[in-house]
């Protein structure tokens, strides 16, 4: 739910801060990376941190408040006693406040529309269109998950890691080269660099994760196949890769193995998407080399936590 919001009439700046009031210790954390990670949008939202000797930032920008906790409720109409500054509320209830009211759980997307509507920028309007590095369909109505569709595939005859990067380098130079026509999106120049690769077979993912990965400036490159990500990850340093499981060829265990075992790079977070949950495959997740691994439907707010650990402001 949300209702009329305060926005602010002062001219555009390039960080503003907000005053965080009440919610649990697990909506703190989520929060902590939702501060960290927006450090790669424009603009950057950061939480309020007064000091004493200092006089400027003296007033938050924007009042972050848990609805439901009254002490929370308290505190935020005494700060803001003269209803100068724009609040969020999370919850149900309004409490006679004029503010934007989002309902739980905290979803990330939602509040930073928030916090841009609350400072007066029209996200739909500013936010870019940025096309997909490979020929992906026209972008789908945005879901809150990935409906993982069931494929049935041929039996593959297994590969030996020597002959997986000898057919890698070969099939590399016959890939489609808009596999390399990398998403750069303009960014600010304090905005640390990061390339990510997606590899996935399926074109819903790969597009799940464009549209998540976006708003972040990452520099992304996509693969459909094995041999293609493991090409790609000998011609870049991959900060983190999204590696699908089962795909055509060798599979993402495979893939990773061989993208943990190059000596002398920069460490390369490998996150892997998949629609198997059993132990078993988590157990050969963990041996392979993986450093999370993520069940599809993906949850989006577990999937930005993990953009967040991995992909840090000061990477």
């Amino acid at each position: 739910m949300m209702i009329e919001a305060f926005t602010t009439t002062s001219p555009a700046k390039s960080q503003y801060t907000i005053d965080v009031h009440g919610f649990s210790q697990t909506e703190r954390i989520i929060l902590k990376s939702i501060f960290s990670l927006s450090a790669r949008r424009a603009p950057k939202f950061v939480e309020f941190m007064p000091t004493v000797d200092s006089t400027m930032d003296s007033v938050p920008d924007i009042f972050l408040v848990d609805a439901e906790d009254p002490n929370a409720i308290a505190d935020f109409r005494q700060k803001n006693a003269t209803n100068t500054r724009p609040a969020i509320l999370i919850g149900d209830t309004d409490h006679g406040i004029v503010c934007t009211i989002l309902s739980r759980p905290l979803q990330w997307t939602k509040l930073f529309k928030a916090f841009d509507l609350a400072v007066g920028i029209n996200t739909l309007s500013q936010t870019p269109k940025l096309e997909p590095a490979i020929g992906i369909a026209a972008p789908y109505e945005k879901t809150q998950q990935i409906i993982a569709i069931p494929t049935l595939r041929p039996s593959v005859p297994s590969i030996a890691p020597a002959q997986i990067l000898d057919i890698a380098a070969r099939k590399l130079a016959s890939v489609n080269h808009s596999l390399t026509d990398n998403v750069t999106p303009t960014s600010p120049p304090d905005r640390p660099f990061n390339w990510v690769l997606v590899c996935d077979d399926n074109i819903t993912v790969r597009e799940f994760m464009r549209v998540k990965l976006a708003p972040f400036g990452f520099h992304v490159d996509y693969a459909e196949t094995g041999e293609q990500a493991v090409g790609l990850t000998g011609t870049k340093h991959y900060t983190c890769v999204f590696l699908d499981v089962v795909m055509p060829g060798i599979n993402g265990y495979q893939v990773c193995k061989l993208i943990k075992s190059k000596k002398g790079a920069a460490k390369t977070a490998v996150v892997m998407l998949s629609s198997k949950d059993s132990t078993f495959d988590k157990i050969r997740a963990t041996m392979s080399g993986c450093d999370t691994y993520l069940t599809k439907p993906v949850n989006e707010n577990r999937l930005f936590e993990v953009i967040s650990k991995y992909l840090p402001t000061n990477a």
